[in-house]
């Protein structure tokens, strides 16, 4: 007999039911005669309190609430890459094709297809001993991705029998051990954290593309950053520029509770576009989930859970998962009007004292590790998450509290952002704490990295600290080392730092070539403060010719990068020989 209770009060999409004894924290409950999705989150006596993931209008007190025993589930298997869900893991498409292009309260599907069979390969024989994580067989899910079929975190023993080579569906059983059958997929509670065998220090970063970050604030696999900004400075683009160029086998995006447009845009751009390393379409190594601001504010907070769940998926096969949520601000704001609701007491500016620690459960899920199972392996999962403060306060709770958990920090700044300078993360401002972890990675790809970024870092500091000066004399008042310490930064800003997003070369900056163009702009510095100071006049440096060719730097297509910039950097050392030449 299916168990049920009543629902006592409603607000918004907080339900109150009672007569519910024996539910669970967390556990799923379908809501009033349509059968709304919901999840307890407070239990009293015999009553439950529960936000409900779909929209609660004509509700009414003393339907019924049908107690399914079970927690909110990520169903992980083939199927999961090219999808488009909403923030319970509804399929978007398969929904469109049953109620139209507006989803409609109490519609139900499942969410990987049960009708399409996946050409399977086993990886063990019968009377193999196995356990929790283990390979048992392979699909090819995309051209991209070849996904692992692995025992069930709860199974171990002997492999009874295991299917052939052949096409199944997902609910057909692959493998039998010791008497439980294993089916293609599986399912996974959302806010309990995957296991794993060992969590590892991150010495590689995820190479992004952009020279800001991969240079001058890295993040490692594995690693946690915040991309705070204000109206307008780019958090979208950065992150959609990220999933879709970063060195990532496998890309997430979250749009927890962003605008309709912005989703519609990132998918229409996501299934044009092609993968640059293979040549084939980007939906082939991406999930996406799409929660807009216009849907329930109670399904922001699952989307996130269950984002980070399929990454956790993905990582434990041994992959590098990327996972942008855009935006954090959004999640929290549905929060706190759910705490609101409750009636608890609030923290600061509204939101719930345990902000933080909400916060935390998300972040903290990042992680490089070596996984559970055979064969022995490495995955990353690295989340980067979006962060919208009112008014580009970065003072605001949500942004501190993120502060304390990530260890990289990319701000962006409005007046970089209506200067087009793209992207525009104010490196005066950004952190990174990964920068000693991947020096070792920059070495071995040939040059002094801490020497390097610790100098052009000076220079944009040192230009920082004239700036105030410039505001009250002017710029002609200065000294000529402080004019060229200027133009100096000029090239850093203009012709390392600023890139072009629609540029199929400069779009996407290999680390090779990152590093060249570091050691074109220090040989530069080096060579111009030593002119000036054996008398060559400032206005002979500044129209060298070779500047033109480090303006032109970004826009190098090939990959024989070394003798490119050394031809680059010979003709600057000839150009200064002649200038020192001329002054005897």
């Amino acid at each position: 007999m299916e168990k049920k209770g009543v629902i006592y009060r409603i607000s918004g999409p907080l339900v109150i039911a009672e007569n519910v004894k024996g539910v669970g924290v967390y556990e799923v409950v379908e809501v009033g005669e349509e059968r709304l999705i919901g999840e307890v989150i407070g239990v009293e006596q015999d009553r439950a309190v529960i936000q409900v993931y779909e929209d609660t209008t004509g509700l009414k007190v003393g339907e019924p609430v049908y107690l399914t025993g079970q927690p909110l589930s990520a169903e992980l298997g083939p199927g999961l890459i090219t999808s488009i869900f909403d923030g319970i893991q509804r399929p978007l498409p398969v929904i469109q094709e049953l109620a139209g292009i507006f989803v409609r309260k109490g519609v139900k599907t499942t969410p990987l297809p049960r009708n399409k069979k996946w050409d399977f390969k086993p990886l063990v024989k019968p009377g193999a001993k196995v356990g929790p994580g283990d390979f048992i067989g392979v699909v090819k899910e995309t051209e991209l991705i070849s996904h692992y079929i692995m025992v069930p975190l709860e199974t171990r023993g002997i492999v009874e029998w295991v299917a052939g080579e052949g096409s199944y569906a997902i609910e057909e059983p692959v493998a039998k051990i010791n008497g439980v059958e294993v089916k293609m997929y599986q399912k996974w509670p959302v806010r309990k954290p995957r296991p794993f065998t060992e969590k590892l220090d991150s010495r590689e970063p995820l190479v992004t593309g952009l020279r800001v970050i991969d240079f001058f604030f890295p993040i490692g696999k594995g690693g946690k950053a915040a991309i705070p900004g204000g109206f307008g400075t780019g958090k979208t683009v950065t992150l959609q520029g990220l999933t879709k160029r970063s060195e990532a086998d496998v890309t997430i995006y979250i749009g927890c509770g962003e605008r309709g447009n912005e989703m519609a845009d990132a998918l229409h751009s996501f299934i044009k576009l092609t993968d640059f390393k293979t040549g084939r379409p980007l939906m082939e190594r991406s999930v996406f989930i799409a929660n807009t601001s216009n849907m329930p504010v109670a399904a922001r907070e699952a989307s996130v859970f269950m984002g980070v769940t399929i990454g956790e998926y993905y990582r434990d096969m041994g992959y590098n998962v990327l996972l942008v949520a855009d935006s954090t601000s959004r999640w929290a704001e549905a929060m706190r009007e759910i705490s609101g609701r409750l009636e608890e007491l609030p923290g600061e500016e509204g939101f719930p004292a345990y902000l933080g620690s909400r916060l935390a459960s998300f972040y903290e899920r990042s992680g490089l590790v070596k996984t559970n199972g055979e064969p022995p392996r490495v995955g990353s999962l690295t989340i980067i998450g979006a962060v919208s403060p009112p008014g580009a306060d970065f003072s605001e709770p949500v942004t501190q509290a993120t502060l304390r958990v990530v260890r990289a920090l990319y701000a962006l700044d409005v007046n970089l952002a209506y200067r087009r300078h793209y992207p525009a993360i104010n490196w005066l401002t950004s952190y990174s704490l990964y920068v000693e972890h991947v020096k070792e990675w920059w070495s071995k790809q040939g040059g002094d990295y801490g020497l390097l970024r610790e100098k052009l870092m000076s220079i944009l500091q040192k230009e920082a600290e004239l700036e105030e000066l410039v505001r009250l004399v002017g710029t002609e008042a200065l000294p000529a080392e402080d004019k060229l310490t200027l133009e100096v930064a000029r090239v850093v800003r203009e012709d390392f730092l600023q890139q072009d997003a629609f540029s199929p070369v400069d779009s996407f900056s290999p680390p090779l070539k990152t590093l060249y163009m570091t050691k074109v702009i220090s040989l530069f510095h080096d060579y111009a403060f030593d002119a000036l100071r054996k008398g060559v006049a400032l206005e002979k440096i500044l129209t060298m010719k070779a500047k033109e060719k480090i303006a032109r730097m970004k826009d190098i297509p090939v990959f024989d990068y070394e003798t490119t910039f050394q031809e680059i950097m010979d003709d600057i050392k000839k150009e200064f020989e002649l200038l020192l030449q001329e002054v005897g």
